[in-house]
């Protein structure tokens, strides 16, 4: 290990990245100008807005998207949990579904202990000149009550079958994004405080894109551990027995990490999208990159995928439906560049069923495994994966590069092997260059056996802060002259902006220093490139 001042460690004076997400030159940034938003108030019944579809010749819905006056005050402010740490049962909610399209509705349960009053308020997330996200509705106010929390079904299954407060018609003018519903009591007395907490929902699109971005939804859901330990992790056979289900008819509790993978309390209610996406997210926007957004759930035919030139996983996307698998192999095939910006990904097989009232793809359910690691991976992790564990899906490092190995978490710096390699243009990294603290908290090593697959960072994690553990980015040709290319480290987004009330992650003794113009670099190489421009 060199010391702080050699080479390994260097940043190139001036080139640290701005924490509102400000673009770095050659970047290009949309133009920013102000723009309009109306309020809307309902009472608990269908809200139908409608406005002009977007377009304009020239410039992207992204572009246009955030030409708009975002909002300054979107965020928690006031945020309790319950002493076990896991739910805000003074106020919280769920959606109906995981993903909308303009036009569809979408319904929102809520439930307040004690009854109380309370207003919701929907905010689009992206980059608006810095701000993080702009208002987009209003709702309520509601009488709000206590609603019942379910008993523990088959294979742990808690399924909640609540009241909806409110229905709302999502417009033809919202543009696919990640939602925010922010739910805050309304006290009847100034002595009396409020609380608040999260719905999160994607509007997604059928359009043709350049680059699609999959949030990780499946896995914010195995890890929540709403309303009582209940995760796909507390079974007591064993974090990874086989035969346990979650349900997405329940709140996202308190971040599940929060003793380490953080961004708590901002993201009670988001899942892991503010920690492990939304700095992706406003980085594309930023830059005014044509993206849209979807849901794990909607990527079970390679159609989705295939309509866009770009697709990225992003964060921590461990749990897939072996369809998801086979629809990325698909679009890998027919031509489609994939970024890997993740860790950890493709692991736990898990596919979708329906809810008990026959709603599609409402559960999750963990058979077993897909087939990267080895026998002796798994004897040596017998404690975690269980005396169980099974193979029940292809292996994952032949469309990502490499694959989840053992130990599957640590912390250390994303070292450069390859400098010559296109991805490094323009970054000024040579051999042995790191970017210090971003590979964690979950990675990729074990390169796979692919014509052409090359190396281009690799190094050291220390799991429990101690123990070495080899991991591998990669990059491999595809059969249409696309590439793809793995990131090996669920913290890849932690380089790219600093959105508002963004908190930092730590892992093993480890963390990333946030926005870094090498790793802004080479994704714009990554994206640049696979777009054609």
């Amino acid at each position: 290990m060199a010391s702080p001042g050699s080479r390994r460690s260097r940043r190139d004076a001036g080139t640290r990245g701005d924490s509102r997400c400000a673009p770095d030159e050659p970047e290009k940034r949309a133009g920013l100008g102000r723009g309009t938003w109306s309020k809307f108030l309902a009472v608990g019944f269908v809200i139908a807005i409608g406005a002009d579809p977007i377009s304009a010749k020239g410039e992207n819905p992204i572009q246009l998207e955030n030409a708009k006056a975002g909002s300054g005050d979107w965020q928690l402010t006031r945020v309790r949990v319950d002493k076990a740490g896991y739910r805000s049962p003074w106020i919280e909610g769920y959606c109906s579904r995981q993903s909308v399209a303009p036009g569809e509705a979408l319904d929102i349960m809520v439930s307040t202990d004690p009854p109380a009053r309370f207003r919701v308020e929907i905010f689009r997330t992206g980059f608006y000149g810095g701000l993080g996200a702009r208002r987009m509705m209003d709702l309520g106010p509601f009488e709000g009550k206590a609603q019942p929390i379910p008993a523990p079904g088959d294979l742990r299954l808690r399924e909640c079958r609540w009241e909806k407060t409110a229905t709302i018609q999502i417009p033809p003018d919202w543009p696919s994004g990640v939602y925010l519903g922010r739910l805050t009591t309304m006290p009847g007395a100034d002595d009396q405080p409020y609380w608040q907490s999260y719905v999160i929902f994607i509007v997604r699109d059928s359009r043709r894109a350049d680059v699609l971005f999959q949030c990780s939804d499946s896995t914010w859901q195995a890890y929540n551990r709403w309303p009582a330990d209940d995760s796909l992790y507390t079974d007591p056979r064993g974090a990874h027995a086989r035969g346990v289900a979650v349900s997405f008819d329940r709140p996202y509790g308190r971040m599940p990490q929060y003793t380490g993978i953080v961004n708590d309390p901002l993201s009670v209610g988001s899942g892991e999208f503010l920690c492990f996406e939304q700095p992706l997210s406003c980085f594309l926007e930023e830059s005014g990159y044509d993206v849209t957004y979807c849901s794990n759930s909607d990527c079970l035919d390679a159609a989705q995928i295939t309509r866009c030139k770009v697709f990225i996983s992003v964060g921590h996307d461990e749990y897939w439906d072996v369809r998801q698998y086979r629809a990325t192999q698909a679009a890998i095939e027919a031509g489609v560049d994939v970024l890997w910006l993740c860790g950890n990904s493709v692991f736990a097989v898990s596919p979708f069923s329906d809810s008990a009232d026959g709603r599609a793809k409402r559960v999750i359910t963990r058979v077993g495994h897909f087939a990267g690691l080895t026998d002796e991976e798994y004897a040596k992790a017998e404690r975690t994966m269980t005396k169980d564990w099974k193979r029940a899906g292809p292996d994952e490092g032949l469309i990502i590069g490499a694959r989840t190995v053992m130990p599957a978490n640590g912390g250390g710096d994303w070292i450069c092997a390859k400098p010559g390699h296109w991805i490094f243009e323009g970054t000024g990294m040579g051999r042995g260059d790191a970017i210090p603290g971003l590979v964690g908290w979950e990675h990729h090593g074990a390169p796979a056996s692919l014509p052409g697959l090359e190396v281009v960072a690799e190094g050291t994690v220390w799991s429990g802060g101690v123990n070495p553990v080899r991991w591998t980015a990669t990059i491999f040709p595809g059969p249409r002259d696309n590439f793809v290319f793995n990131a090996a480290t669920v913290f890849w987004c932690q380089g790219l902006s600093m959105p508002p009330g963004h908190t930092l992650p730590w892992s093993h003794w480890s963390r990333p220093h946030g926005p870094d113009p090498r790793v802004r670099r080479m994704t714009h190489n990554l994206l640049r490139r696979a777009i054609g421009e």
